[in-house]
């Protein structure tokens, strides 16, 4: 009997303890995002280094080289993009709704003054009607990928034994993961509005791949401001909490992702361009666990994680894959020419001359 109360005390202070120590963590900053490597024809970088993905690991053989050397991606912000909902989806607002790296002004009064943040413009409709948009990233963000450095041509390296040693893996640090969390207490975003009367919202999904959003505010004010949610269920007092108990191993560490942001106009609201600029996303958190650290590493020895998020992640290769190679087969058929090749001769006196013909009917 006292070895199983002893036992339950335990187990008690464990939970207690990992729930008491909240914690603050950057989960994306679009600031990290610049493009520095794989660069284009002309000399320009294309790609974000950290960040940078090779799906062509997963592609078939009927493809190219040069088709493969497509399969490359990040989370470089121009690469992010922008999907509208079926109703407010137009040929112009398809080609116009986009994501850019907008540089702030060093002279700015930030402490990011001088760095580039997310720039997002979204076409809604101008006719009453309600509409939305997602900023989404290019692809699923993988949460156990290892953390490697990756080459000027995106070619991830072998992992040196301090990146081996930190624990991390690639996406956290402000990359869209954050590990070990369990109760969302706030979420914050740092956005500089433009008086749009627009809803903003964050979407994060969990370790089951459950997806979430939560509703930050509306966008209608001028300069940088720092929209909070607060969970409206966040309980301070331990006693008064359920408490729940999850196997540690095979469910995996608990993390929170990145999805993207969700905009929604009104349809008393005014449509057309929607202009907005984002620099993070923080939250504030209780910790699953007290400590990571465990004696016997698990996962090395099971591989069971690993083996899940290696088929997520090869179908997720293989879809991107196939995109990226559609869209570099659409761009090859794009019509080149601006202009007609004329079947007439080009000094020619039979052309017709209009301020000649002009100037003949005013005789």
């Amino acid at each position: 009997m006292k070895k199983t109360f002893g036992l339950i005390a335990a187990v008690m202070m464990l939970l207690v303890g990992g729930v008491a120590f909240a914690d603050e963590a950057m989960l994306i900053d679009f600031s990290l995002l610049d493009a520095d490597c794989v660069s284009d024809d002309n000399g320009n970088p294309t790609q974000n280094s950290h960040t940078v993905m090779d799906f062509s690991v997963s592609a078939g053989a009927t493809f190219t080289e040069d088709q493969k050397d497509l399969m490359k991606t990040s989370l470089a912000l121009p690469e992010w993009e922008v999907v509208l909902n079926s109703s407010a989806r137009s040929v112009s607002s398809l080609a116009d709704s986009r994501v850019v790296s907008a540089p702030v002004k060093s002279e700015a009064d930030v402490p990011f003054a001088g760095s580039n943040v997310m720039g997002v413009r979204i076409v809604f409709p101008t006719w009453n009607s309600n509409a939305n948009a997602r900023i989404v990233p290019p692809f699923n963000i993988p949460a156990y990928e290892p953390l490697a450095s990756a080459d000027e041509n995106g070619n991830r390296q072998e992992a040196t034994a301090e990146e081996k040693s930190s624990g991390k893996t690639l996406f956290e640090d402000g990359y869209g993961i954050v590990k070990n969390v369990g109760t969302i207490k706030s979420i914050s975003v740092t956005t500089m509005g433009m008086n749009f009367p627009h809803g903003l919202y964050v979407r994060l999904s969990d370790t089951d791949g459950v997806e979430r959003r939560y509703f930050m505010g509306y966008l209608g004010f001028d300069g940088w401001k720092e929209l909070r949610w607060n969970n409206p269920q966040y309980i301070s007092e331990i006693r008064n909490r359920e408490i729940r108990v999850y196997p540690i191993y095979p469910r995996g560490l608990p993390f929170v992702k990145f999805e993207g942001f969700e905009i929604t106009r009104d349809a008393a609201h005014i449509g057309g361009d929607f202009i907005g600029y984002f620099k993070d996303v923080k939250i504030i958190y209780d910790k699953a666990l007290l400590t990571s650290d465990r004696d016997i590493a698990d996962e090395d020895l099971w591989g069971i994680i690993g083996k899940k998020e290696a088929d997520r992640q090869n179908a997720e290769m293989m879809r991107f894959g196939n995109k990226q190679v559609n869209r570099y087969l659409e761009k090859a058929k794009l019509a080149a020419e601006d202009e007609f090749t004329s079947s007439l001769n080009a000094d020619s006196s039979s052309n017709a001359q209009q301020n000649g013909g002009q100037a003949a009917d005013a005789k």
